[in-house]
């Protein structure tokens, strides 16, 4: 079965149901005005005259689809498309003397609106055509787009997202409009914002019955939802200078929904949001505020007073550009204890910002008002102690939701976070998001450990005597508590900034560095235990590692001292260090930081944390979740993992430092010695049937490892393997433990090539690793991964060596089929296209077993002498291009047709120019190919073939 019967019909069909109409691509084009027109112009100009009665006439409705079409093809166009969905935008009323705002979606009323779907959306932008397999419009809009791949295919939900990143590229103007995009291959079901293409950034949408296609494809296009994503669920900020556009997850939608809910609720005050580390809890706050304030401008709604309370200025700062770039608008910072009190007691409505030690010593009964709503980011840092009180009694008819990506230590279960926030719901929470959850969706990756070798190690007495063992230290949440912690256990601070003993550590991480983080191509951060430990580990990687490559980031303080003064940098230079440090090829490398960016900073291309300060708790949490943000980008480099290289011993006592009633500690932070025991597994058991297929590696040897691999599914239940053994040996080299498994090692990815080479259109060094690939080009010679008799160019000579090769017919499939899709692939020919199409048709037939290995060769060699021939054949026949094209169409089904027949029919398309969106000039044309094709063909064959003539590209 087809992509487009098992997959597309069937999401069209199940749409169409809950309310998409369906528009057919032919009707679609002539709504559009021609392949370069962004949205069914004469539906949105009348739905622009039904939602805006009193504003627009014919004339503005004209003016606001002018103004559309001169958004630019970018991620700035997007948004301002965005802000005019939304009926941010206005236009001018002479009559009325002013600006109103125009709707062109109906959010309350969604009967108001009309929803279409169509399908094969193609888009001729200003370098390059393409065409969306299926397009989601609301009055003439596109909101939407998807891709839907074959469910046979392992990769499909990859190839769609490689094709929506290349319509982004090549054709930035379809996206102009659209919000959101989806790729499924049945199976699976992926989402994401437009404009927004990177790995991390793609969800798997999770409302899914296994095995339900309907339902997945019925939830996740239901109207009212796609409303409130546009409405409320897509955010551009800037981050470092650069806008940025996210789309909300499910589990920060289901929060949002919860909490307004319980704001809602008279019965109930309180809430907690439970969310892990990197889920996005900001932006889940930003959210509530935004929909709290907007939902009180109808009439008759008293607007409240939504309280955010964070405990950093650093991000008090973020949380504020945030808001901004949100389109909140303005928002009150309380930036002094006097100013919140003076803010509280003015009845001020709108969004307030501010600080929880600013409630120190505030008076009881600030506002009794019910309408006030605080959202508490970090709660478990408010729990305990006299700020809790001062912020109950301030506010004591408010409601209260906390934030905490953290989990709940035991030691204050019962009486800290869980009782402020948690009393109103029997399970201690409103929402939960854990990071078992958040693995499993792909938002974050497994965390494993390493120990550093014992001469490195600080004393593990004085390590548990000065830290572990304090009372003092358990459940601590904030950094600034550790410091103080910290700066009192004098011994082992001595102990962790011995200069020789940062001399042995900085040797030591310059080595691991270049052999394990660096050929990986990502990026570390080295944590010291204060600021002159920082500076001090910059003068000794200095020594092993060019001093580009690492950059120390600290605050500075007004006493301090020649040698840390050596390091400042200021704000702006610490925002270039920050954007740099995201940029795969930019340096620096390394980070050396203490207290800044171990919250906040979110760098998908960290993967390694060298820990040399002891932490615990809420903040050891904190920390080590820098490394488990998830990277993949345009070149095939994934990030298998987060790595923290612990230099202090806090991981050997893992259950200490982590005191926390948690269901996900020990499943997603691993001991590196678990990656050992799992490659030796695989190496031991699944690898010895693969092994054995790469003995001798001759001719002979690859060809009956080729013809092994004929079945699709074992062949790609082997590239799965592979992927998962590359990814572990990636993490663990360079290792001694490694050493008796390389050879057959070397040879499983020697064998990898072979078969990716042999039945892949794929660029095999992007699929083979940095330390793979430099394994392989010690030990084994180039062509060792080619199939035999591999030919590089398809001219006369090659093919003719390669049918008198003594290779096997398997071989010489595979090689003619590369080479054929390869030099056919993205060509502006349309022979060139045609013969392509023809090589996949052909191929796919072989991998379903419709035809057999000499039928395939026999039919590859044809499409091989029409490449070769193409030219020559055209000025023989005495054909134009166009006409050939027809000929070499209808020539393999037909095979009396003549050049002056091929020609009679290009001469009728001649008479119907604008076929393609004209349905009347279509049906005349059609009914013409009918009559033509009826006596040629026969009546088993017209009317496939003149649907065949119409789908073809012949300009």
């Amino acid at each position: 079965m087809t992509e487009r019967s098992s997959v597309q019909n069937p999401m069209l069909r199940y749409v169409d149901q809950i309310g998409w109409h369906y528009v057919s691509p032919k009707d679609a084009l002539l709504l559009r005005g021609g392949e370069a027109g962004l949205y069914f112009s004469d539906i949105l100009l009348a739905q622009l005259q039904k939602l805006n009665p009193a504003v627009l006439d014919p004339s503005r409705a004209s003016e606001i689809l002018r103004k559309l079409n001169l958004l630019r093809p970018s991620i700035e166009g997007n948004r301002d498309a965005l802000s005019w969905l939304r009926g941010e935008q206005s236009i001018y009323v002479p009559e009325e003397n002013r600006e109103r705002n125009v709707q062109l979606i109906d959010f309350d009323f969604p009967e108001n609106n009309i929803f279409q779907v169509t399908d094969e959306w193609k888009h001729k932008g200003a370098a390059f055509p393409n065409r969306a397999d299926a397009v989601f419009l609301i009055n003439g809009i596109p909101v939407a787009l998807a891709e839907t791949k074959n469910a046979e295919k392992r990769d499909g939900a990859a190839e769609g997202m490689t094709q929506i990143r290349r319509y982004h590229l090549e054709t930035p103007e379809m996206l102009i409009l659209p919000q959101v995009f989806e790729v499924t291959e049945l199976i699976k079901f992926f989402y994401g914002a437009t404009w927004s293409t990177s790995r991390k950034n793609l969800f798997n949408w999770k409302d899914v019955v296994q095995g339900d296609y309907e339902h997945t494809v019925k939830t996740f296009f239901d109207q009212k939802r796609i409303l409130k994503v546009l409405h409320d669920y897509i955010i551009f900020l800037s981050r470092d200078d650069d806008l940025v556009k996210i789309i909300l997850r499910q589990h920060q939608t289901r929060a949002v929904e919860k909490v307004i809910a319980r704001v809602r609720d008279p019965e109930k005050r309180r809430g907690l949001v439970w969310h892990t580390q990197g889920s996005g809890k900001t932006l889940t706050m930003i959210t509530i505020a935004s929909k709290l304030l907007r939902e009180s401008q109808g009439a008759g709604a008293e607007k409240p007073t939504v309280l955010m309370l964070v405990d950093r200025t650093e991000l008090e700062s973020q949380l504020f550009k945030n808001i901004a770039g949100y389109g909140i608008g303005s928002a009150q910072i309380a930036s002094s204890k006097r100013e919140l009190r003076k803010i509280l007691s003015s009845d001020y409505r709108g969004l307030v910002v501010s600080m929880i030690h600013k409630f120190e010593d505030i008076p009881g009964d600030m506002s009794t008002r019910n309408n006030v709503i605080v959202l508490v980011d970090e709660a478990h840092r408010t729990t305990g102690g006299d700020l809790g009180n001062y912020l109950l009694a301030a506010l004591p008819n408010a409601t209260y939701i906390g934030f905490t990506g953290t989990p709940i230590d035991r030691l204050t279960k019962g009486k800290g976070t869980f009782k402020v926030f948690g009393i109103d719901d029997p399970q201690g929470y409103l929402d939960k998001y854990s990071i078992a959850e958040s693995i499993e969706d792909g938002t974050t990756v497994r965390l494993n450990y390493a120990i550093a070798p014992s001469d490195l190690l600080v004393d593990q007495e004085t390590l548990e005597s000065e830290f572990l063992d304090l009372a003092a230290a358990q459940g601590i949440s904030d950094i600034d508590e550790l410091n103080a912690i910290l700066d009192r256990a004098v011994k082992l601070k001595e102990l962790l900034k011995s200069p020789d003993r940062i001399g042995k550590v900085a040797r030591y991480v310059a080595q691991h560095f270049r052999e394990n983080v660096e050929p990986l191509g990502f990026k570390a951060f080295l944590v010291a235990v204060d600021r002159p430990a920082c500076a001090a580990y910059k003068e000794e990687l200095d020594k092993y590692l060019p001093p580009e490559y690492s950059q120390v980031v600290y605050s500075s303080m007004h006493n301090d001292l020649t040698e840390l003064r050596k390091y400042y940098i200021n704000e702006d230079q610490e925002k270039k260090v920050r954007k740099d440090f995201l940029k795969k090829d930019s340096l620096p490398k390394i980070l050396i930081v203490t207290q800044k960016l171990l919250t906040g900073f979110d760098a998908p291309i960290l993967y390694c944390m060298y820990l040399d300060k002891p932490m615990r708790d809420h903040v050891l949490l904190q920390a080590i979740a820098r490394v488990n943000r998830p990277y993949e980008d345009e070149s095939g480099l994934v990030k298998p993992c987060g790595f923290v290289l612990d230099f202090v011993g806090i991981f050997e006592k893992l259950e200490r430092a982590l005191a926390f009633d948690s269901d996900l500690v020990a499943s997603v932070i691993k001991n590196i010695d678990v990656l050992k025991l799992l490659f030796e597994t695989y190496m031991t058991g699944p690898a010895k049937e693969y092994i054995a297929l790469s003995k001798g590696w001759d001719d002979k040897s690859k060809e009956k490892a080729i013809d092994y691999f004929k079945d699709k599914e074992v062949r790609e239940n082997f590239f799965w393997f592979f992927r998962q053994l590359q990814n572990i040996y990636d993490i663990l080299s360079p290792d001694a433990f490694l050493r008796p498994y390389m050879n057959d090692y070397q040879s499983l990815a020697r064998l990898y090539g072979l078969i990716l080479n042999a039945y892949m259109d794929v660029y095999v060094d992007q699929e083979i690793t940095a330390k793979t690939r430099e394994l392989l080009q010690k030990y084994t010679t180039g062509g060792s991964m080619e199939p035999p008799g591999a030919i590089h160019e398809l001219g006369p000579k090659e093919l003719k060596a390669l049918r008198d090769s003594g290779v096997s017919d398997t071989t010489k499939v595979l090689n003619l089929r590369k080479l054929i899709a390869l030099a056919s692939k993205g060509s502006n020919n349309p022979i060139l296209r045609l013969i392509g199409e023809r090589t996949e048709a052909i191929r796919q037939d072989y991998e379903d077993r419709q035809i057999t290995t000499q039928e395939a060769l026999i039919r590859f060699e044809g499409l091989a002498r029409d490449y070769l021939n193409a030219d020559k054949e055209r000025e023989r026949l005495g054909l134009d291009e166009s006409s050939f094209i027809i000929y070499s169409l209808l020539k393999p089904e037909v095979e009396e047709i003549l050049p002056a027949q091929a020609k009679e029919i290009n001469t009728l398309f001649q008479s119907f120019p604008d076929y393609r969106w004209d349905e009347k000039q279509e049906q005349k044309l059609r009914a013409g190919l009918y009559k033509y094709m009826l006596p040629i063909a026969g009546k088993e064959r017209f009317i496939k073939l003149t649907d065949d003539l119409l789908r073809l590209r012949r300009e």
